[in-house]
């Protein structure tokens, strides 16, 4: 695909559908072509322990797509509106909504000509700071590796020492490369990109991202890169990818000018798209 949309010579472009559970917190439980999923599940985790939730508990890492509003780091660990019933909004069967606290989050679905597209309405107090993330764990091998163009300003955080932030540019991850994967090697990283985009490349395989806001507000891609480095007692391999509306991960940590905020009536929106391609070109050379 280029980047108004067509798609590029050799390229082949799949249709790309999209399963929710609204009941679960809104979680995204399957984002797939005819040929593969990108979701990963967590096999560590039973369906019953995901299925117990309740606000205010630990967070599940059950794998999938977890919304993630208004905070991704705690307190509380992931947000307010992974751990609650979504219900459905308007009449046909694309939105649900959530609410937490003082804010609201609507989430319309939608898929057109292969593309799935998430619309996001936040409404709350006005002036209300907040992070939202689309915490989407992806199922790819050691070979699959993370485009973003140019090289833009990285957080990373929690690092050196928990509490940390160290400043880099993409793709540094604080001595360690973002942008490919590789196999375990004991270490895990979180960083905070900003962009607006992301290619995720595995084999022949390409799921591309885009997201956006017509509001004045940040924009970025939070990278989680644990190659077997968490948790600290029984660790295990995942990879996070998530598209942002903000510039932290931490609410309370996050200075003015990277939350997110309603405008004056309250109100803030933002979309997010995947398309999908399979292509020989997408192999590295």
């Amino acid at each position: 695909m280029t980047e108004s949309g067509v798609t590029e010579p050799g390229a082949n472009r799949r249709p790309l559908t999209v399963r929710t559970d609204p009941a679960l917190g809104g979680r995204w439980t399957s984002l797939a072509t005819p040929e593969r999923e990108w979701l990963w599940h967590n096999p560590r985790v039973p369906a019953d322990a995901r299925a117990g939730v309740a606000p205010g508990d630990p967070f599940v890492d059950a794998g999938g797509g977890e919304e993630c509003l208004p905070t991704i780091g705690g307190p509380s660990d992931h947000g307010e509106v992974w751990s609650r019933p979504w219900a459905a909004h308007g009449g046909d069967g694309t939105a649900a909504r959530v609410e937490a606290g003082d804010l609201a989050l609507t989430r319309r679905l939608t898929t057109h000509d292969g593309t799935v597209r998430a619309d996001y309405t936040i409404t709350g107090p006005p002036g209300a700071g907040l992070l939202h993330a689309v915490h989407l764990l992806l199922d790819v091998g050691p070979d699959a590796r993370l485009e973003v163009p140019g090289r833009p300003g990285t957080l990373v955080v929690e690092w050196p020492e928990p509490g940390a932030t160290t400043p880099t540019t993409w793709p540094d991850g604080g001595g360690m490369p973002l942008d490919v994967l590789g196999p375990d090697d004991g270490t895990a990283r979180c960083a905070v990109v900003a962009t607006d985009r992301l290619d995720v490349v595995d084999g022949a395989d390409r799921l591309r991202l885009r997201w956006g806001t017509p509001a004045a507000a940040p924009l970025s891609l939070v990278v989680w890169r644990n190659l077997g480095g968490w948790p600290e007692e029984a660790p295990y391999r995942s990879i996070g990818v998530e598209p942002m509306l903000g510039a932290e991960t931490n609410l309370d940590r996050a200075g003015p000018d990277r939350l997110a905020r309603l405008d004056r009536a309250g109100r803030l929106t933002w979309w997010l798209t995947a398309t999908a391609t399979l292509s020989a070109k997408n192999l590295p050379l």
